[in-house]
């Protein structure tokens, strides 16, 4: 798997950087995990994954490259500030989303009584 950076500029209102990329995933036959993508753009820009975040990736029918969007962020912090909760668990490990999903307290059922209906008339 090869990544390739197609346009990248920053955004220091945001701190991060806004990234295009492209994929080219001759080796591996199929389109790559958001996590195989992140650790390749994470060692492309020289950072820790965990500030990575993959928005989307798309490959188009017949071929064997990607294209896709990310944002690296000045800090781990940053990240979870400004991006979308389901693009942060998007981008999580499956161990690290089974055990926060165990962690988290789950609502109990609350009884409900039925009530007659009153008839009028």
């Amino acid at each position: 798997m090869e990544v390739t950076i197609i346009k990248q500029q920053y955004n220091p209102l945001l701190k991060r950087r806004e990234i295009a990329f492209k994929v080219d995933h001759k080796q591996t036959r199929g389109t790559p995990t958001r996590l195989e993508v992140r650790n390749a753009l994470a060692e492309t820009l020289k950072t820790k994954p965990e500030v990575v975040c993959v928005k989307r990736i798309k490959t188009k029918a017949g071929t064997m490259t990607a294209t896709g969007e990310a944002n690296a962020y000045d800090s781990v912090e940053q990240a979870h500030l400004i991006e979308p909760k389901y693009i942060i668990e998007r981008n999580m490990p499956k161990e690290k989303k089974e055990t926060e999903e165990k962690t988290e307290p789950k609502p109990q059922p609350t009884e409900k009584t039925e009530q007659p209906v009153k008839k009028e008339g």
